[in-house]
């Protein structure tokens, strides 16, 4: 009996109020993540909440029940929403009315994980993995973080004491906390944080007041359906464009994941349902999550610490997470008390946040071992940061094509797989080293994954 085969069958005898208790602690696990990218973005947090459950189901199906992972929300994304936000306000377009356009993008992006599914099925991880080495995909993760900066100061300067209270818990939490603390350390950021702006009259809770206790998770029209009904093709070509090589990073720290989670457990899920079942799994989350108004969706790290630290393998206290966050949708009044939340507050999570993506694309380069004493990796990672940040900050924010306008991490996610793809000298060999294949994870706290 395998290591997970045990755990399983342990969980079988701890009752269903034991099993109900571990698959409350799983949601509170993945809460303060998911919830932020919504706060950040201006997407529905309900919406949010509702698809992470459902995605999460999705992929369980998909993986043939056998994969405990939940999906929540990605913050590889975040750029590419700011980006097309920035894009539809140029056109007289408000936040709720531009950011359907960027679920469009995101939506495209999940038919990028099928044809990579396909490609896996097909070729094999080894042949396909040559195209997107870290020297190529370290970059673009720095890239992220680096171009959201900016955004995180901004709302850091509505009150820095809040902003550097919320910084200092998640610190704490996460190098001085034990066991469960260490694993939810945005969560208790964002509360303490929360809590002390609200003690000093810093929140106004009208909407809260106002909100009903029940009501539907989402609304028609924000929605990628609705933006057909009167579509900017422009707008919607501009989108795709600069989200779609986000995926790039964000198929990395799926495959990442996939080989955490398998570590952690002591079952080889590459093989057994297959990086090709658990790639089309992530992406139809996506895609499904994208149609209605809600974020990309991701495998989670803070749950593969938590699965760490109970060891309780069982692919049903995932799933009885996720039932816990479909029926919170559910409740307009949770989701006005979230949004209610200081910009302060979110800037200094953010801070936190930006930083840690790019130090996981730093993390990506180091522990690939990439050489940089050959010319080709200098150049391809020079391009892509300076392409990057450089129109990210230039005067447009974006380079126009006429009849559509590309920003500055699809200009350099492009630019860095054609070069690597062109220049001589391609050496990086995926599952050569496994401990640096996890190296992508855009997590709070990625030393849990073991």
């Amino acid at each position: 009996m395998t290591q997970n085969q045990q755990a399983i069958y342990d969980a079988r005898k701890l009752g269903t109020g034991k099993m109900l208790t571990l698959g409350l602690q799983h949601m509170f696990a993945m809460f303060g993540a998911t919830v932020l990218v919504p706060v950040i973005t201006g997407l529905s947090m309900s919406a949010t909440l509702l698809f992470a459950g459902l995605g999460t189901l999705i992929f369980h199906v998909l993986t043939k029940m056998k994969v405990p992972a939940f999906l929540g929300s990605s913050f590889a994304f975040l750029g590419g929403y700011a980006t097309v936000v920035t894009m539809g306000e140029a056109q007289g377009l408000t936040l709720t009315e531009s950011l359907p356009y960027a679920c469009i993008g995101v939506f495209s992006s999940g038919i990028i994980y099928f044809i990579l599914a396909a490609f896996f099925a097909v070729f094999g991880a080894r042949k396909v993995m040559r195209f997107f080495p870290p020297i190529v995909t370290g970059p673009i993760i720095i890239a992220i973080g680096l171009t959201l900066s900016g955004s995180a100061i901004n709302n850091c300067n509505q009150n820095w004491w809040i902003a550097i209270l919320a910084i200092v818990i998640i610190i704490v939490c996460n190098i001085w906390g034990r066991r469960m603390i260490k694993i939810i350390p945005i969560l208790l950021g964002v509360l303490g944080s929360y809590l002390v702006a609200a003690c000093f009259g810093l929140c106004d809770f009208t909407a809260v007041k106002e909100a009903a206790w029940v009501g539907l998770p989402f609304k028609w029209e924000n929605t990628a359906f609705h933006v057909f009904a009167n579509p900017n093709w422009g707008l919607i070509v501009s989108a795709i464009i600069a989200i779609v090589p986000i995926s790039l990073a964000t198929m990395m720290e799926h495959i990442g994941d996939i080989c955490a989670i398998s570590s952690t457990t002591g079952e080889n899920y590459l093989e057994d349902p297959g990086l090709h079942r658990t790639l089309m799994g992530d992406g139809v989350a996506t895609m499904v999550a994208s149609l209605f108004g809600a974020p990309a969706n991701t495998t989670y790290g803070e749950n593969t610490g938590v699965l760490h630290l109970t060891r309780v393998f069982d692919p049903r206290v995932i799933r009885i997470a996720a039932c816990f966050a479909i029926v919170l949708s559910f409740c307009p009044k949770f989701s006005a008390l979230i949004s209610c939340m200081p910009a302060a507050t979110i800037g200094g999570v953010s801070l936190v946040l930006y930083g840690m993506i790019s130090a996981v694309g730093v993390r990506n380069v180091v522990e690939n071992q990439v050489d940089f004493t050959r010319s080709r990796n200098v150049i391809v990672m020079a391009l892509i940061l300076v392409l990057a940040i450089g129109i990210k900050y230039g005067s447009n924010d974006a380079v126009s094509l006429g009849f559509t306008s590309l920003s500055g991490l699809a200009v350099a996610a492009l630019v860095g797989v054609f070069l690597n793809a062109v220049l001589p000298g391609k050496d990086y060999e995926f599952g050569a080293n496994p401990d640096a294949d996890k190296a992508v994870n855009f997590e709070i706290n990625p030393s849990l994954r073991k």
